[in-house]
């Protein structure tokens, strides 16, 4: 789960870490009062949404002069119009695609003056199974950039859960930062309670991009980004209380409400499969034979009729599908409820769009004879290159 940079700055701010005072604002009438309330002389007026790059972003439709999602103000009048011409708006990045996001919240922090702007990175390494540090000198750019240009200003390293963070994890940070003098005993107590704070609230990343060397030669958190482990916000209800809906994919949403695993793609192609490793397969072999799938979606091996259904519901749903392949290996998953499921979803949402349907395993011969007396036009698949084959040709 990801959550606004005003929300992650207030994790931070409790956690003891330095960063800017700010307001943030949901209606363009508050604007002002929330401004005022800061020390100024310089505002930065930022939109919030859930992708970076915002800097960068062009909103649609915007009037000449309007530009970007973090904006500079000189007074508190020049901050009201910045986020009047924000709210409401739908900005477009290099992460939201052509689509955008709209702006439905405004963030407005007192300005900083700035020396040098860094980057600072915590994740979880999936090779190590470990929580890794990423930094670099080079701050405000996106990370990938430098990466493929300059890898070498990359410096990454992970911490031994044996021992936790230590103070030489702290300094080595500063050093490949640069840092001397104040600074260096400043990133040994940020290193030390970022590492603490990505374990007590189970965060999934903590970016700060950029940390920032104020001219007064201080560190502090002029941006960040958070994500949290879905799996774990039961106990992180705070946390869990912070979720924005309205940032989320709607299908996604609406799959996460029936405890299904979905993710949309880009494809045309809307898979439905039971197991991760199966799904990930059906995937792959879809685009060896020349389409695109149009999302992830693993019903899981206990699925009901009735998640199998929304399962149905939500694939078709999306206007990009021109095909669906039900790719199902019934282990613990019985194929007649399969069957079941995409009958009552075809039932109650109709089929516009041809069907691909392998079933294999439990119950399989049931499964099969449901579908055949259901009058559906399905095409049947003996095999997962046979499925993926005739749903690629069917479709174009």
């Amino acid at each position: 789960m990801n959550i606004h940079e005003y929300q992650a700055k207030g994790l931070l701010r409790a956690a003891g870490v330095p960063v800017s005072d700010g307001r943030v604002v949901l209606r363009a009438e508050e604007a002002k009062t929330a401004a005022g309330e800061l020390d100024g002389p310089l505002w930065v007026v930022k939109a919030q949404i859930h992708a970076g790059g915002r800097g960068k972003g062009s909103f649609k439709e915007a009037s000449a002069g309007e530009k970007g999602g973090v904006r500079l103000a000189k007074s508190v009048a020049e901050a009201e119009e910045h986020a009047k011409q924000m709210l409401g708006r739908t900005l477009v990045t290099h992460q939201t695609g052509p689509a955008g996001k709209q702006v439905n919240r405004i963030y407005i922090e007192d300005g900083s003056d700035i020396e040098r702007e860094l980057y600072l990175a915590l994740l979880v390494d999936r090779q190590t199974s470990r929580i890794s540090f990423v930094v670099s000198t080079e701050g405000g750019m996106d990370i990938e950039e430098v990466a493929a240009k300059t890898p070498e200003k990359i410096l990454s390293f992970s911490v031994d859960p044996a021992t936790g963070i230590q103070g030489f994890h702290g300094r080595r940070v500063a050093f490949a930062l640069g840092l001397s003098g104040k600074q260096v005993k400043q990133c040994v107590d940020l290193v030390g309670k970022l590492y603490r704070f990505f374990v007590q609230r189970d965060a999934e990343m903590v970016e700060i991009n950029p940390l920032i060397v104020t001219t007064g030669g201080d560190l502090k958190c002029l941006d960040a980004k958070m994500g949290f482990d879905s799996n774990a916000l039961y106990r992180q209800s705070d946390i869990l209380a912070l979720r924005d809906e309205t940032e989320e994919d709607p299908k996604e949403l609406a799959a996460s409400k029936f405890d299904l695993n979905y993710i949309a793609l880009d494809g045309e192609i809307g898979c439905m499969v039971n197991g991760a490793g199966l799904a990930m397969a059906t995937m792959d072999i879809i685009k060896l034979y020349g389409s695109e799938p149009a999302n992830f979606l693993d019903v899981g091996g206990g699925a009901t009729k009735e998640k199998v259904t929304e399962a149905f519901k939500i694939i078709t749903s999306d206007p990009n599908v021109k095909g669906i392949l039900v790719n199902i290996f019934g282990g613990i998953m019985r194929c007649d409820i399969i069957a079941e499921g995409v009958i009552a979803a075809v039932k109650e949402v109709g089929l516009q769009v041809p069907l691909v349907v392998r079933l294999e395993g439990t119950n399989v011969d049931i499964g099969k004879q449901i579908i055949n007396d259901s009058g559906l036009n399905v095409i049947a698949a003996d095999n997962l290159s046979d499925a993926a084959e005739k749903i690629v040709s069917a479709v174009k």
